[in-house]
């Protein structure tokens, strides 16, 4: 992943290019979150390997990492940015896919990130990590 120095312009044209729709830190929320997947699942083991993180893994991801960043607090953070539903998440993703900062296959589409989870349900006090 690239330093945040370097990030910060590319994500700043992403933004003026999508009419500052979502904040700047979404988009640092969205690769630190696809980071923490790669890593929590070993995905990165074999670097030329170059798996592939699915919408569905992403969306899990991020919600755990959003649990464990934020807790209940979550919705409120999201909200901040813009992010109301997962579906804002899809958005995020390929706005940084069409700027060449993620890749996506040929199956990927932006209604994949569709219906994911209810932030209010999904960070309620007291709701497992892993449960859905």
């Amino acid at each position: 992943m690239m330093d945040d120095r370097k990030l910060q312009p590319l994500i700043r044209e992403i933004r003026i290019q999508n009419g500052r729709r979502y904040a700047e830190a979404a988009y640092f929320f969205v690769l630190e979150a696809l980071d923490f997947v790669i890593f929590l699942e070993g995905l990165g083991k074999n670097p030329s390997e170059g798996r592939h993180v699915s919408p569905q893994e992403l969306l899990a991801g991020l919600r755990r990492y959003a649990q464990e960043e934020f807790g209940p607090l979550a919705p409120y953070a999201f909200h901040s940015w813009g992010v109301h539903c997962t579906e804002d998440f899809g958005n995020l993703v390929f706005q940084m896919c069409a700027a060449g900062l993620l890749n996506k296959t040929e199956r990927d589409r932006p209604q994949d990130f569709a219906n994911g989870f209810d932030f209010e349900q999904a960070f309620r006090e007291g709701e497992s990590v892993s449960g859905t």
